[in-house]
């Protein structure tokens, strides 16, 4: 064969073969049969592949409960095959903590392996309203990576409350008001007190307040999941930490927010006044917080405006 073209041959294929998840998916145990995977805290990247935020899997006699699916069918396909280097239970249950692409959108990955996905309510009505857009979105910064993804939605759905009993391991599924999305939910083990936290917290890098965010709902969501007295939070972004950290770091942010935005409503402050008041320096050791605390502060005094 020509030597050039035996030089050719690896680029021929690389060309015409589907590229592989680069993504390297390491889930640490964090409980005996918990494990969680912390995923990289900056934006969506083709690199990262829009996978910017954690999930998890816990372990049972009778099969695998995963926390979130990922962001397309192969970070779904990752995260599968790091459960296989722990147990070879089947996945039994996927969770969607939330209506965020990264929360939803390895569903049908999870589905087509004969997992039921279960969320919140008001989670699959946020998904169907933002969808389409976020495949839009992912398709433009993804391309190849986001191969076989669809909008799978969940088939079982629940108010406020589900709880699983999987293999003897108890499991609570809980929805308080939402937050950061409407359907943010929560992954609560009561015995070994562990919460999966889902965007009810940040830490490591400052929370943003999206469009479809609601400020008072969050730390409306907060309070009640404080009531649980956690010892472990896997965040939705971030570390894993403990109840002292994710108050510092998401409840006492927010109440920042609420609090300066409603006293400059109450004497009559304009958006820009309210904003140019606001003192966040005390997060700017988080990472955004030079992108993301402006958009934060006008969107909580408009939401506060028309209260």
């Amino acid at each position: 064969m020509d030597q050039f073209v035996r030089l050719l041959l690896p680029y021929a294929f690389a060309l015409f073969c589907p590229i592989a998840s680069a993504l390297d998916m390491q889930f640490r145990e964090v409980v005996p049969g918990v494990y969680a995977y912390i995923g990289d805290t900056g934006m969506r990247t083709y690199e990262n592949e829009g996978m910017n935020a954690n999930s998890g899997f816990i372990v049972t006699t009778a099969g695998v409960v995963v926390v979130d699916s990922g962001s397309t069918w192969k970070v779904a396909e990752a995260i599968h095959a790091a459960i296989r280097k722990v147990t070879k239970q089947p996945v039994k249950f996927v969770v969607n903590t939330g209506g965020q692409d990264h929360r939803w959108l390895g569903n049908g990955f999870f589905s087509a392996q004969g997992a039921e996905i279960i969320a919140a309510r008001a989670a699959v009505d946020d998904m169907k309203a933002r969808g389409a857009a976020q495949l839009d979105a992912l398709s433009a910064l993804l391309k190849d990576r986001l191969a076989g993804t669809k909008a799978l939605l969940p088939t079982r759905t629940f108010d406020s409350k589900q709880a699983l009993n999987v293999g003897g391991r108890e499991i609570q599924l809980l929805h308080f008001r939402g937050g950061h999305t409407p359907g943010d939910s929560v992954v609560w083990l009561p015995v070994e007190r562990v919460l999966f936290a889902g965007d009810l917290v940040f830490v490591d890098r400052l929370l943003g307040v999206l469009p479809v965010s609601h400020a008072g709902n969050s730390l409306a969501s907060f309070e009640a999941m404080e009531k649980l007295a956690p010892a472990i939070i896997v965040p939705g972004h971030g570390a894993v930490c403990d109840l002292a950290k994710a108050r510092r770091e998401t409840r006492d942010y927010l109440r920042l927010l609420v609090s300066h935005m409603k006293r400059a409503l109450d004497k009559g402050a304009d958006l820009q006044t309210a904003v140019d008041t606001l003192d966040q320096r005390a997060y700017a050791h988080l990472r955004h917080y030079e992108t993301l605390r402006g958009g934060n502060a006008n969107r909580v005094y408009l939401e506060l405006e028309f209260q």
